[in-house]
């Protein structure tokens, strides 16, 4: 069991180490009272959900990992589509499946997939496999040519054909690293050229023997010269290579490198089986420089390439608007922002090509039109967000985006109306179109294999219920194929005739169903997954309420209240992680500790509120984009806004309300400790970040910008520059090896305290945890130590 130590800091600093061992609970502990250790046994306790469900190519079984009997590892598991003959798949039966990821040819009859490195081909209808290749370099992205009697496939970064009818291999680029090899008898300066003319010109013999070189030379060339040219990367890394439907193009992505001019933090690791301290290199700070990316062109046919510029894009120089906020800083030289590449995608008739860019600052996204003969670019759709675009379906990359069966129209999802929705767009005329809408988002978007249908998860009804929908692929009524309260992950059979459905409520976690698919059909259940133990307590269906806040915005959040209501009791406040995460809603939570934590929380007394801050998930982009520029401003004004609404509408003593939350939820409660002491009279902190210079760059600077750029933004963000504030019990908990938050970030707070003479704060720390806990023993012991705070700060005996 690992042995965590805390760090106390009273009038001196103290650092004791202390070993706790806790007895393990598993399925045959059974009791109708909850206890922090069985809490903290995660799975074991609670049951291991079906995950990872795919169907098998011919309809007729449905696969999932599985782990009712509690073993250390989940294993593959069938049933039938009749929902009948469940069992587990033996280690051979496994290794003889398909893949359930690959590339289908037109018809469907067959697909291609790579399984352990090699490409192997499976006919539908039969179910044979057939092993194309058998090398012991890795050959990977296997896909059907656009004339469907090649199969293509990249090894070492090189793209090949395989035809299959004669099973010629061809290969089509060659891309190699390094720089070419200058010839060591070329003359290097023009005093050589002239001495190798004279010695020429001089003498039979080295003429002769030059004349030989040059034949033998031209004989190499005519060989090599069905051959693909060769393309020297030097320190760049070739990637997104596309071949054109015609064979003519190859479109490929250059990617350079900066890492070498960035530091990268070194995470010491002292709990090791060298018995030595170790170091994990893990990641720079935001703001370092970050790659270069270049698209370029080969053309087959001329055997030349050629680069693909994008200096004229609409926008491109365009300074962010953060930047009024520096009158005095130096005029900004409007200068091209730096992009990142995508594509090309093309419409299944092989004649239009469709280009993604987006701004590394990620407030433009770019929908171009591209044409390889010319390699001219036409503008289809600009979208642009002065704080940063996102949202279901746009997320990062490229997004979800695809064309039309009629091949002239592209679809993707845009948050035009605040709400992330389905459009489309028109590559001749320009014409979007929106074919959902309404206050609420969609996700998981696909579209039928007949292509006459969308299929869909949307929240259309409550903010916290998601439901699986069909719609017409014209647009028109979406169609509710599913209705339980709670979230549905579908999975549609190969003839789209069953849904195979994860489904959850707030207190019962994941379970398999299967579902005719049509309006109104009742769902099969299929797996029972939670252990004795765990059906033994009557859990809290959480109340999932809504509030107004200060500004007038409306909020979210899940509510947990005692069986017996107590005048002036306590109540602890959650706060979730990520910030763009939704937790109030009306499925099992991925904070499902915590859920329990919370019942745990509320049989002793305490009322829990669990709020979707501003910065959260589910609700548009103003709520996603809430946080923009000063993160603990309103996202932790609709925390204090919470403990109001306690005080005034639930009976909770307003100077008995405690904070906690880890990574996200552990920066909004440093905040709130130090921001707003009146308010919260204990907190803990878990693997928190203390100050934002210091987390990641993709993460960071979506919403902070750069702290070179905007460092008003970082200043009045991180909890750092406002310890001083610190007035209530504060507990932090942090693992040393973690590679996500660095334990140096609480290191530095640390110091901090100490220095500004603070003395009611305490450090617990995990040496062998990263940034989520594995072991038992670890979560028990971080848990034990919240509930002593709270129960020490926030009940009755406690001194307000």
């Amino acid at each position: 069991m690992s042995s965590p130590f805390r760090c106390w800091h009273c009038t001196a600093a103290l650092i004791s180490l202390t070993f706790l061992f806790h007895p393990v609970y598993g399925q045959d502990k059974i009791s109708a009272t909850l206890t922090i250790d069985q809490i903290m046994q995660g799975t074991a306790f609670t049951g291991t959900s079906p995950s990872n469900i795919y169907w098998a190519e011919n309809g007729r079984q449905l696969f999932f990992q599985w782990n009712p009997d509690n073993n250390r590892r989940d294993s593959l598991y069938q049933v039938g589509v009749d929902g009948k003959n469940i069992r587990k798949v033996t280690a051979r039966e496994s290794w003889s499946l398909p893949s359930p990821n690959g590339a289908y040819n037109r018809n469907r009859s067959q697909k291609v997939f790579e399984k352990n490195g090699d490409i192997y081909l499976l006919e539908i209808k039969t179910g044979k496999i057939q092993q194309l290749t058998n090398t012991v370099e890795r050959e990977y992205l296997p896909d059907f040519s656009f004339d469907q009697r090649k199969i293509a496939f990249l090894q070492k970064d090189n793209l090949f054909y395989l035809h299959l009818n004669s099973g010629q291999l061809v290969q089509l680029t060659d891309f190699r690293k390094g720089t070419k090899r200058l010839d060591p008898e070329a003359p290097k300066n023009e005093q050589e050229k002239w001495l190798r003319t004279q010695q020429t010109g001089l003498l039979d013999i080295i003429k002769l023997r030059e004349a030989e070189k040059t034949a033998a030379n031209a004989q190499v060339k005519a060989i090599a010269r069905n051959r693909p040219v060769e393309i020297y990367l030097g320190e760049k890394v070739v990637d997104n290579i596309v071949l054109s439907p015609d064979e003519r193009y190859i479109t490929y992505r250059l990617t350079t490198s900066r890492a070498a001019t960035s530091q990268l933090t070194q995470v010491p690791n002292f709990v090791t089986s060298s018995a030595f301290t170790e170091n994990i290199p893990s990641r720079p700070k935001v703001g370092n420089p970050q790659p270069v990316y270049e698209m370029a062109l080969y053309d087959r046919q001329q055997d030349t390439i050629y680069g693909i510029s994008f200096k004229d894009l609409p926008g491109i120089n365009e300074v962010p608007v953060s930047r009024k906020d520096y009158p005095a800083a130096k005029t900004v030289t409007k200068t091209p922002r730096s992009l990142a590449l995508y594509g090309p995608v093309w419409s299944d008739n092989g004649k239009n090509a469709l280009l993604v860019v987006r701004s590394q600052d990620n407030k433009d996204r770019w929908l171009l039109g591209f044409e390889p003969a010319t390699r001219n670019l036409k503008l289809l759709y600009r979208q642009h967000d002065d704080a940063w675009i996102g949202g279901p379906g746009i997320g990062y990359g490229a997004g979800e985006i695809g064309w039309l069966p009629d091949n002239e129209h592209i679809w993707l999802q845009l948050e035009e109306t605040g709400y992330s929705h389905l459009y489309t767009v028109n590559i001749k005329t320009g014409v979007k179109r929106a074919l959902t809408q309404g206050n609420y988002e969609i996700s998981n978007l696909q579209l039928s294999r007949n292509k006459k249908y969308w299929y869909f998860n949307a929240n259309k009804d409550h903010p916290g219920d998601v439901q699986f929908y069909r719609l017409p692929l014209g647009g028109g009524q979406a169609v509710a194929l599913t209705n339980l309260p709670g979230s549905h992950e579908v999975t549609l059979s190969p003839d789209e005739k069953t849904l195979a459905i994860r489904y959850s409520s707030s207190n019962q976690p994941w379970e398999l169903y299967l579902q005719d698919n049509r309006p109104g059909a009742k769902p099969k259940r299929i797996t029972s997954s939670v252990t004795l133990a765990f059906k033994a307590y009557k859990w809290r269906e959480p109340e999932v309420i809504s509030f107004k806040v200060s500004d007038g915005a409306t909020v979210f959040a899940r509510l947990y209240r005692p069986a017996q209501a107590i005048a002036k009791g306590p109540a602890v406040m959650f706060v979730h992680g990520a910030g763009y995460l939704q937790n109030a809603h009306k499925w099992w939570s991925q904070y499902f500790r915590e859920y329990m934590f919370h019942n745990f929380l509320a049989d002793n007394g305490y009322t829990v509120l669990d709020i979707d801050y501003r910065g959260s998930s589910g609700y548009g982009r103003e709520v996603r984009t809430g946080i923009y520029r000063h993160m603990g401003g309103k996202d932790l004004s609709d925390h204090v806004d919470g403990a109001k609404l306690l005080a005034e509408q639930y009976g909770v003593d307003p100077k008995r309300i405690g904070i906690y939350g880890g990574s996200y939820g552990g920066f909004i409660t440093l905040m709130a400790m130090f921001t707003q002491p009146d308010v919260f009279a204990a907190g803990a902190a878990l693997r928190s970040v203390t100050d934002w210079a210091h987390y990641n760059h993709g993460y960071t600077s979506n919403i902070l910008n750069e702290p070179f750029t905007d460092s008003l933004a970082y200043v009045r963000s991180s909890p750092i520059y406002f310890a001083e504030g610190l007035k209530g019990a504060l507990l932090m908990c942090h693992g040393m090896v973690d590679t996500n938050v660095h334990f140096q970030d609480i290191v530095r707070l640390s110091q901090r305290l100490i220095e500004l003479k603070k003395e009611n704060w305490e450090l617990a720390v995990y040496p062998v945890e990263d940034h989520a806990f594995t072991e038992p023993s670890s979560w028990a012991d971080e848990y034990k130590r919240i509930f002593k705070l709270f129960e020490s700060n926030l009940k009755p005996t406690a001194k307000p």
